[in-house]
């Protein structure tokens, strides 16, 4: 059995084919998809498919890199905490291509229509503020601009938080039927943040 006390080491070249992984995964399988999207090997809507795809794949990557954490502590595996990034820069991607394809394929650049869409409907508004705060995240992600931030860059990445609600929250409303799959992630998303709830009780005080 694993003593949990024992600090927990690996090879730095196993937590940098972890992280090299993490890439191809995430990156690949969003290439691959798109390009069954593009020529017309997807069964059914394929717009559909891609706003489901990259919609579902933010809130996967989300909830692992907020997984990260808990992780390392509970394992004392201070080394994972350096896949943390990589989740969650492609958490952001994918919600920007979730984005690029609602404007792109579903509202074909109409920007006056975009704009009514995400004021009128809330569902999509409170994806945007997700989609927005997940850029603001990707942006500050480098070292150099998290050096300049400093105690700021904290502040700014609590909001974390708020986007997985929110991402939530944009699944439930948008669906039609089937609410239960929605409210399963709403309940994983709960039990992350109640990992963090002393740490989100100091962020409110």
């Amino acid at each position: 059995m694993m003593n949990l006390t024992t600090p927990v080491r690996v090879p730095s070249y196993g937590i940098n084919a972890l992280r090299y992984a993490i890439h191809v995964v995430a990156f690949c399988w969003l290439a691959w998809v798109y390009y069954l999207a593009l020529n017309g090997s997807l069964d059914g809507d394929p717009v559909q498919y891609l706003l489901d795809f990259s919609g579902i794949g933010t809130l996967h990557l989300l909830m692992l890199s907020l997984l990260v954490s808990p992780i390392a502590m509970r394992f004392k595996f201070a080394q994972l905490m350096q896949i943390r990034k990589t989740l969650g820069v492609y958490a952001a991607s994918y919600a920007l291509f979730h984005f690029y394809v609602f404007t792109a394929y579903e509202l074909q650049y109409e920007w006056k229509l975009i704009l009514s869409e995400i004021v009128e409907r809330p569902y999509i508004t409170v994806g945007m503020v997700a989609l927005l705060i997940l850029s603001a995240l990707l942006l500050t992600s480098l070292n150099k601009i998290k050096k300049r931030m400093g105690k700021n860059w904290q502040k700014l990445h609590n909001f974390t938080y708020l986007a997985l609600i929110l991402g939530c929250i944009h699944y439930l409303w948008s669906v039609k039927s089937d609410w239960y799959e929605p409210a399963i992630y709403i309940v994983l998303a709960t039990i992350l943040l109640l990992f963090r709830r002393k740490k989100i009780q100091k962020i409110i005080k």
